[in-house]
């Protein structure tokens, strides 16, 4: 498979949002914080069910059901069109009655004001897909929107939390001829183009993680037309801020990010780093990245899911794929206190 084939693979208003925004920083409750990182460990699960071996597929933390939803994703023979869940016991798959088209690359998260997850993108084989897609957590449904404003089609845009408004903000993604620096924000039913004074560089596949302690969405990473791209970035909800950590961690891609309430900070693992996979784990402070060295831990990858599971306060990592060989993954691991 080459590379660019893996490229695919790859606010009544002001207090109303306030309320939303104290919601979720209750969901990140900080009441544990005494643990450090010296105290949190790898662990490997045994699920009853597994998630059968994919990468690249649709996965983020439902609050609405307290399961980890994956959509799709691929054996690089076939796109996937099933839904799985995860309880913290066992992988689940869900018979809906309608269901997204199969694709791979797609990117989800969860809108804090209408309780959903919102899926976008991905690719089906040579077609980039730009339809939207709602999960809804609480009579596991997918309903398909019907958006006046349709983003171009693109694979592995960054989605995630907007930290002033509540809805899902997306940025960037691959469009089959160029890297996209285009941001969006899901209003409920429409996507709203916003216009930043200031973008970071087109890229896919980039680390985008919201930081309800410090308001704001943490950026790193991605590919991009120059390769790979190794800066920080923060988003406020108005506009991007380059970030100047004394410390950052090798060009990555093809990973997620999600914050940790157990250590107060982002936490991202693994990914791809310049098409050699990685194993280590980092912390963003909100100043600078520090590297969380374990000597146990699990295999490198890229293209999997990681999530922040509340009921059990781990992060959760599963499935993916190596690209030295394209192994492909059907795991689950916990980092937490055991």
């Amino acid at each position: 498979m080459s590379w660019n084939d893996r490229s695919h693979i790859f606010l009544i208003f002001i207090l109303r949002h306030a309320a939303v925004l104290l919601l979720l920083a209750l969901a990140f409750t900080t009441s544990s914080l005494a643990a450090t990182p010296a105290s949190l460990s790898w662990t490997q699960l045994n699920p009853n069910t597994a998630l059968p071996a994919r990468t690249a597929f649709a996965s983020a933390y439902d609050p609405v059901s307290k399961k980890i939803v994956v959509f799709g994703g691929t054996d690089f023979t076939n796109e996937f069109n099933d839904t799985w869940t995860f309880d913290g016991t066992t992988w689940e798959q869900v018979q809906t009655s309608v269901t997204p088209p199969g694709r791979a690359s797609a990117t989800m998260a969860y809108d804090a004001r209408i309780h959903k997850l919102v899926m976008f993108g991905g690719f089906q084989g040579f077609s980039f897909l730009n339809d939207t897609w709602l999960w809804d957590g609480a009579t596991s449904t997918w309903t398909q929107a019907s958006p006046t404003t349709v983003p171009t089609g693109a694979t592995n845009p960054m989605l995630f939390t907007d930290p002033a408004d509540g809805h899902v903000d997306m940025f960037g993604g691959y469009q089959g001829m160029f890297y996209s620096r285009s941001m969006y924000r899901w209003t409920g039913i429409d996507w709203k183009l916003l216009s930043p004074s200031t973008t970071p560089y087109p890229r896919a596949g980039a680390v985008a993680a919201y930081d309800p302690v410090r308001k704001n969405v943490v950026l790193f990473g991605g590919i991009s037309d120059i390769w790979v791209v190794q800066n920080t970035w923060t988003w406020d909800g108005y506009d991007w801020t380059q970030e100047n950590p004394a410390k950052q961690p090798p060009p990555l891609y093809f990973t997620r990010g999600v914050f940790d309430p157990t250590l107060g900070n982002v936490v991202v693992f693994g990914g791809g780093s310049e098409a050699v996979d990685q194993n280590t784990i980092w912390s963003w402070d909100g100043s600078t990245w520090a590297q969380i060295p374990r000597a146990s831990r699990p295999p490198a990858r890229e293209l999997f899911g990681t999530v922040w599971f509340a009921p059990t306060r781990q992060l959760i990592i599963f499935g993916g794929d190596l690209f030295s060989d394209g192994s492909l993954y059907s795991d689950t691991w916990s980092f937490g206190l055991n």
